[in-house]
C-alpha cells in the first residue's frame, strides 16, 4: 500500500472516529446512575452500568407509547409516499399527457420554496379539515413531496421506452405495465425514498409540535424535549431516551444500505 493511501485511511478512520465519538458517549452516558452521569470531570465508561434508565423511562415515562406513535406515523409516511410519489414520478417521465413538461417545470420551480413557508397555510387548511391533533394530521406534508417525485422520475427516465412498448402491444394494459415491469425496476429508488421519508418522518420535530396538542400522541423528538425539561439535572435518563429514538432508524439504514445507496447513485443522476 502506497504512502499515499495509508494516509487517506488514517484520515478517513480519524474522521470516523470523531463522527462517531458523540454517538459512542451518548450510548455509554444512558447506562450510567444519576451520579455518574453528571459527575465532573465526565466519564467515558460507565464505573457502575445500569439498565435503570431504560427502566424509568419505559415503566414511569410512557416511552413505549411515544415509540409507536413513532413507528405509526413514520410507517404511514413512508408507505403512501411510496404510493403517490412512485405513480407521479411513473407518470412524469413515460406518460405522455397535455401540459406534462411545463406542470414538472412548475413543480421543479417550487422546490425552491422553503418548507416552512407553507406550514402556516398547511395548518389552516388541516383546521378545516378537522385533522389537528391527529396521525393523520401529521402524515399528510409527507404524503406527495416534491423531490419524491423528482427522484423517482429521474431514475423511470432509465426505464427502456421499448420493453414498456413491447409489453402494450402484447395486449398488457397500463395498470400491469405499471405493476408487473415498472415496479420490479423501481425497486431501488423505491427503497432510497421510502427510507428517506421513514427517516425525515421520524426525526420531524416542528410539523407535529404544531399540530400535536395531546402529550399521549406526540412523537420520540417530541418526548425527548419534554424530558429534557423535566430531568435537566439527569443526563442518562435523557441519553436513554435519546438511544431509544435513534436505535429503530440505525438499524433500518444498515438493513437497507445497500438498496439505498444504489438507488442514490443509479438514479438520481440519469436523465
Amino acid at each position: 500500500m502506497t504512502p499515499q493511501k495509508v494516509a487517506v485511511n488514517v484520515l478517513l478512520l480519524t474522521a470516523s472516529l470523531l463522527a462517531a465519538f458523540p454517538l459512542f458517549w451518548m450510548i455509554s452516558m444512558s447506562f450510567m446512575p444519576p451520579a455518574e452521569s453528571n459527575a465532573f470531570p465526565a466519564r467515558l465508561i460507565p464505573h457502575h452500568p445500569t439498565l435503570s434508565n431504560y427502566a424509568i423511562l419505559f415503566a414511569r415515562q410512557n416511552m413505549g407509547r411515544f415509540v409507536i406513535n413513532s413507528l405509526l406515523i413514520s410507517s404511514l409516511a413512508a408507505g403512501l409516499s411510496l404510493v403517490f410519489n412512485v405513480t407521479a414520478g411513473y407518470a412524469f417521465a413515460k406518460l405522455k399527457f397535455a401540459g406534462r413538461d411545463k406542470l414538472f417545470q412548475a413543480l421543479l420551480a417550487a422546490l425552491v420554496i422553503p418548507g416552512q413557508l407553507v406550514m402556516l397555510p398547511l395548518f389552516f387548511e388541516l383546521k378545516l379539515l378537522g385533522l389537528l391533533n391527529s396521525y393523520a394530521g401529521v402524515v399528510v406534508p409527507f404524503i406527495a413531496s416534491l423531490f419524491g417525485i423528482f427522484l423517482v422520475r429521474q431514475y423511470a427516465l432509465s426505464l427502456p421506452d421499448e420493453m414498456l412498448q413491447a409489453a402494450r402491444v402484447d395486449g398488457a394494459s397500463e395498470w400491469q405495465v405499471f405493476r408487473r415491469i415498472v415496479l420490479p425496476n423501481l425497486m431501488p429508488i423505491m427503497a432510497t425514498l421510502g427510507v428517506f421519508t421513514f427517516l425525515t418522518a421520524w426525526n420531524d420535530f416542528l410539523w407535529p409540535l404544531i399540530v400535536l396538542s395531546d402529550d399521549y400522541k406526540y412523537t420520540l423528538p417530541l418526548a425527548i424535549a419534554s424530558l429534557s425539561q423535566e430531568h435537566v439535572q439527569d443526563a442518562g435518563m435523557v441519553m436513554a431516551g435519546a438511544t431509544v429514538t435513534i436505535a429503530p432508524v440505525i438499524l433500518l439504514f444498515l438493513a437497507l444500505q445497500r438498496h439505498y445507496v444504489r438507488g442514490l447513485l443509479s438514479g438520481s443522476v440519469k436523465g
